[in-house]
């Protein structure tokens, strides 16, 4: 190769394609974009011949109305929707923002009910006097302060010790907004002035010194009062009054008697009553003048104290002090203790151990308390009485007992269901090889329960369920509905069953149980005693497990052999044959598919259809356990199905009618439902 082949120039050529393949490719690009056009217009036949019209009624103008979960088109104020699950998100100036799941169903045209809550209004509060009290439902706050109220009634006080009390309902518009309201308290006194002669006495209101001299301004609350006028060498004047607020008033001029014989009466309390010949005559201390010519009997009363008495001889002039040293009344108690051994305190003070038979003042209540080391304590308060002898008896609890006699044995949820308290203890759980109709599923094994819980006594209804997830259908199954108020609710998934728990913890004020992130549950929290699904170890146990001395675990929910006595629970039986496959054959229970909840009777604790009517769903994930002993499990901490125990209307066989029966799962079936549990106690670490 020489230097000049290097240098060689490649020509461009002139290409152009023949007419026929230019008319091939738009032929195919036009074909193409015909196809795609038939298929949109396909679908959307297809999205307006199934989609349901939806209306949205907002109790307040929303200003944003955002629907997430699916193809949607609005249509005015309603909105073009397929069957599903949907949220809404919507927003108006002063509410909080409405953030709801809707369930579109079958019907072609729905309406759905929302509610906007108002945010918190602000109330500022001025008073005359500057200095009262502003109390808002019973809570009360500082002079001049905003205080935040939820929009709605509230009832409002202001309170002051020299006014009348001012009370008001209160409406909050809430939205953000601040309401101002000016209170002018009334005065609860009158201004009395009290004049004597002398003067210079001394002035006293309901026997209480007022440090103030003849002439003076009172001020006298409103109502009946006692007005003592004292001067030494006079005899005391009492008067009593009625004062009327707002009233002011000058009583006439106080002319003192010159005492005859004066009698100055103290005691210890004071305060007590002195009856002079049969009269009253005024509490401790007083001044008493009194004639000379009698004798004088003189007694001292006071509640709880011996009474003081004395017969007196006064000669004119003379002028005597009476002081009583009041001695307390004593009343008899007899306070018996177990364990002997625990140390018993009256107000305080250690007595001993054991029982003790003790005399008390009766002048006030006395604590007493017992205590003793690993036992929970006791404290009663009693005031002795004058004569009669007063028994307590004290049996410490151990902690243990204590912690068990503290947690309520029913619990409820703001749904009207009922839940109650098990204290489970080991059992077997799974059948054994021999057993009749046994699966593979069923390992024999122990399991240790010791961690208390609530179980609901009822399988979660239709209704209840519908306050979760508005417009919830069970459906029907071959013509027969699942979807009635009172039968349970059926054809939901274990994730749905799970944030109804969820769901049912934030309205109860309980910590939810189960962890959620992106509207998916992700795990779940064992310390919490939230609402749940039960471990499937917590359903064995409360449908199996018996409180006899033996302890045997039942094998059907009837008892021990088959076939169930005619109505003892909902099974499938000779009405169901065209429904089902198997069947009880001769049984009958009145009921085609799923029976209303707690049709059926109990069991000797109270639980209803833990076998039959639906299945249920518990919390754990499936697998095939390993024959080993196990503390409170909870099963693995991952998989791809949940555990379903129980038989249901739909079963009729020795295999799944047994308690021991493991069935799985993770959507909705129409025979499977479920029940809510919680947890007693937080985690006992």
């Amino acid at each position: 190769m020489n230097q000049n082949d290097d240098k060689q120039t490649i020509e461009p050529v002139d290409y152009r394609p023949s007419a026929e393949t230019a008319q091939d490719s738009s032929a195919i690009n036009y074909k193409m974009i015909a196809g795609a056009a038939g298929v949109l217009v396909l679908t959307v036949f297809w999205f307006l011949f199934s989609a349901k019209t939806v209306t949205l009624n907002f109790s307040s103008k929303p200003e944003q109305v955002v629907l997430s979960g699916g193809i949607n088109f609005r249509v005015g104020e309603s909105f073009l929707l397929l069957k599903g699950e949907y949220l809404v998100d919507a927003s108006s100036q002063g509410y909080f923002d409405i953030n709801q799941d809707i369930i579109v169903g079958d019907d072609n045209s729905q309406f759905f009910d929302l509610s906007f809550e108002p945010l918190d209004g602000f109330l500022r509060v001025l008073t005359v006097p500057a200095d009262a009290v502003t109390a808002v439902n019973g809570e009360s706050y500082g002079a001049d302060s905003v205080i935040q109220l939820s929009a709605g009634e509230h009832t409002l006080r202001v309170s002051h010790p020299d006014y009348i009390d001012f009370d008001l309902p209160i409406l909050i518009n809430g939205r953000s907004e601040e309401q101002s309201l000016s209170v002018v308290m009334e005065a609860d006194w009158a201004d009395t002035t009290i004049s004597s002669i002398p003067a210079g006495a001394s002035v006293f209101l309901d026997g209480s010194d007022l440090d103030v001299k003849t002439p003076a301004i009172v001020k006298v609350p409103s109502g009946e009062r006692e007005i003592l006028i004292r001067l030494k060498g006079y005899k005391d004047h009492r008067e009593r009054l009625l004062s009327v607020a707002g009233k002011d008033r000058a009583l006439e001029p106080i002319k003192l008697i010159k005492a005859d014989v004066l009698l100055e009466i103290t005691s210890r309390p004071t305060n007590a009553s002195v009856i002079v010949n049969g009269s009253y005559s005024g509490q401790t201390p007083t001044n008493l003048a009194l004639r000379s010519d009698q004798k004088q009997e003189i007694k001292i009363l006071k509640t709880g104290y011996a009474q003081y008495l004395r017969t007196l001889s006064l000669n004119s002039g003379q002028t005597e002090r009476v002081h009583a040293e009041l001695s307390k009344n004593l009343g008899e108690v007899l306070i018996e203790v177990e364990p002997k051994e625990a140390n018993t305190l009256i107000d305080g003070q250690p007595i001993g151990q054991g029982s003790h038979n003790l005399e008390l003042p009766t002048t006030q209540a006395h604590q007493i308390k017992v205590e003793l080391d690993g036992y929970a304590g006791f404290s009663k308060a009693i005031t002795p009485k004058l004569g009669i002898t007063q028994s307590v008896k004290v049996r410490l609890l151990t902690n243990q007992e204590a912690r068990l006699a503290a947690i309520k044995p029913i619990a409820s949820t703001h749904l009207g269901q009922n839940l109650l308290l098990l204290q489970p203890f080991d059992f077997q759980m799974g059948a054994s090889r021999r057993e009749p109709g046994r699966r593979a599923n069923e390992t024999l094994r122990t399991v240790n329960m010791s961690r208390l819980f609530y179980l609901g006594t009822k399988e979660v209804t239709n209704r209840e369920f519908r306050e979760f997830a508005m417009g919830h259908d069970s459906g029907i199954y071959k013509e027969e509905t699942l979807n009635e108020d009172d039968m349970p609710v059926a054809q939901i998934s274990w994730e749905e069953a799970a944030l109804f728990c969820n769901w049912l913890s934030e309205r109860n004020d309980l910590e939810p149980f189960y962890q959620i992130e992106l509207g998916k549950i992700i795990g779940s929290d064992h310390n919490s005693r939230g609402f749940r699904l039960p471990t499937e170890a917590e359903w064995a146990w409360a449908a199996r497990a018996q409180e006899s001395p033996d302890r045997t675990s039942k094998k059907f929910p009837w008892g021990q052999q088959l076939p169930p006595p005619d109505r003892t629970g909902n099974y499938a039986d000779r009405s169901a044959a065209h429904l089902v496959g198997r069947i009880i054959f001769g049984y009958n229970d009145n009921y085609t598919v799923a029976a209303p909840v707690g049709t059926y009777k109990a069991d000797s604790r109270g639980l209803f259809d833990l076998g039959g009517n639906v299945a249920e769903w518990t919390n754990d994930y499936y697998e095939i356990p390993a024959a080993e002993e196990s503390l409170n499990p909870k099963g693995p901490k991952k998989g791809d199905f949940r555990v379903i125990r129980g038989s249901s209307w739909m079963h009729g066989t020795v295999t799944d009618l047994r308690y021991s029966f493991r069935d799985y799962g993770a959507q909705g079936r129409p025979d499977v439902g479920f029940r809510i549990a919680r947890y007693a106690e937080q985690h006992q670490k």
